[in-house]
């Protein structure tokens, strides 16, 4: 009998997630579409999780192809998985969430449709209960099919998570994540659709993202500087791209991640020294990009303006933060 080649390869980074990996397996190896490969790649765990991993390749050796590697982060677990992905088209699931059962079938089908090299599908936050906590509409107000050079908006609005997309896998021939960097899917994802004519998307809810409980706080350090250089590097490909010439949405790309989102993240710096400097970097990278203060309060995602959007407490700390009060700032944080 002559083997078919996956149609999806899903890769599963996992690390220390014993808790939560018989779930997200059985989601995956449940899937309406029948002909993929699940990669689960074991990134040094120090727990149960490939002990769990091995038990589901051997119960499904024709979907699950277990590896463990050294520990190398999650980006060089992603970029392992893509190295040994057989399939036509490749999506990313994160060991402690799920997927509906139909989420690959329904994203191939679109992809196919429409000849699209990238296809978007909806997020919710669920709790360890599978309540829904939030719903991420990620591309509101526009068709299944999406032409770029019409709407390359969508370029500067979209949120860069890796795991609610589908990809060709020929988008990454030449392009893998950046190892060792936080805020991989920032850095490489926005370079992925600039390879892109057409994306597609589905309004479906398929990707349920787990807010753990057990998981401890994050800190948030210097490494928050890992967003800018992830716009530095996109900004590099961006200029010898088919859309280079356009500079308005690239400027709100600049705004939404390079300001926004790291604003976001600097928010919880808990360090004082490393707060100032953080803050300060932000003031270069503003400046060396002619970001006026105006632009920011301007900006506005998916035809609504950003910062009116925003809770109330978010609005106090961005509007102190272009206020230059950054002393005030950590009084309230």
């Amino acid at each position: 009998m002559t083997n078919i080649p996956s149609k999806v390869s899903i890769i599963v980074p996992v690390y220390n997630v014993e808790n939560y990996l018989a779930k997200c397996l059985d989601s995956l190896v449940g899937q309406s579409l029948r002909n993929i490969e699940i990669i689960v790649v074991n990134d040094g765990s120090k727990d149960r999780s490939e002990e769990i991993m091995n038990g589901y390749a051997q119960k499904y050796p024709h979907k699950i192809k277990a590896f463990t590697k050294e520990n190398g982060g999650l980006s060089d677990a992603r970029n392992f998985g893509i190295d040994q992905a057989g399939g036509e088209y490749i999506g990313f699931v994160d060991s402690d969430d799920y997927v509906t059962e139909t989420m690959f079938e329904e994203m191939v089908l679109l992809a196919e449709k429409y000849h699209s090299k990238m296809v978007v599908c909806n997020i919710q936050k669920v709790d360890e209960n599978g309540m829904v906590t939030q719903k991420l509409t990620q591309i509101p107000h526009m068709p299944e099919k999406i032409e770029l050079e019409e709407h390359f908006s969508v370029f500067s609005d979209l949120s860069y998570f890796a795991c609610n997309k589908l990809f060709k896998k020929e988008l990454f021939n030449q392009k893998r994540f950046k190892k060792g960097a936080h805020f991989e899917d920032i850095q490489l994802i926005p370079q992925l659709l600039l390879e892109c004519d057409v994306i597609a998307q589905t309004q479906n809810f398929h990707y349920q993202y787990l807010e753990r409980t057990d998981s401890i706080t994050k800190t948030h350090t210097e490494r928050g500087l890992d967003i800018l250089k992830a716009v530095q590097d996109l900004e590099t490909v961006f200029e010898k791209s088919k859309y280079s010439h356009k500079r308005k949405e690239l400027k709100n790309f600049q705004i939404f991640e390079g300001v926004y989102s790291f604003l976001a993240y600097l928010a919880f710096v808990k360090k004082e020294k490393t707060f100032y400097e953080m803050a300060d970097q932000l003031y270069v990278f503003m400046k060396e990009r002619h970001i006026k203060i105006q632009d920011i309060l301007s900006y506005s995602r998916f035809g609504k303006n950003y910062l009116l959007s925003l809770p109330v407490k978010k609005k106090i700390f961005y509007l102190l933060f272009f206020a230059g009060q950054k002393k005030l700032i950590r009084k309230l944080i």
